[in-house]
């Protein structure tokens, strides 16, 4: 599915399901990652995770939409829009959206650790993000810290 073609099914969806146009863009974002979809509220567009629609199907998409809609359209109307929000509530369980959609499978990839030891008292940090040596120590002797390498584990 592209672009094109989901702009056009959440035109379709808001104009069935909630009765009201929806005039802004919906477009698929490769960068989100534990979220189905979200709506921005600035540009009033709607941001989907492709993902989902890969490994779960239309219904999936179909319900991701619907909630993403229900924030479009509340919001757009100045009423209660978020979560927590009786408004949000409501309008959810009137159109039959999902609260939560289902987490994603666990990625396969491989996962990369840094290790750092300690100069002084030799000991040793496995970090998965980097750590600037210049500014952080060590935090038991407040030594300087050297980079060692990395290991790679095999997820499963």
């Amino acid at each position: 599915m592209k672009n094109q073609e989901l702009q056009q099914l959440v035109e379709e969806i808001s104009n069935s399901c909630f009765e009201k146009p929806f005039s802004h863009s919906a477009i698929f974002n490769n960068r989100l990652r534990t979220t189905g979809g979200r709506y921005l509220l600035k540009s009033h567009n709607i941001e989907i995770n492709p993902k989902y629609y890969k490994e779960f199907g239309m219904e999936t998409l179909v319900g991701i939409i619907k909630h993403e809609l229900c924030h479009y359209h509340l919001h757009i109307e100045g009423k209660g829009y978020k979560h927590r929000d009786l408004d949000f509530k409501q309008l959810m369980n009137k159109v039959g959206a999902p609260r939560f959609c289902q987490p994603l499978p666990p990625n396969q990839q491989n996962q990369t650790i840094l290790l750092y030891r300690c100069e002084k008292c030799e000991k040793q940090y496995r970090r998965k993000r980097k750590v600037d040596t210049r500014k952080y120590v060590c935090g038991r002797c407040r030594g300087k810290l050297i980079y060692m390498g990395r290991e790679v584990f095999v997820k499963k």
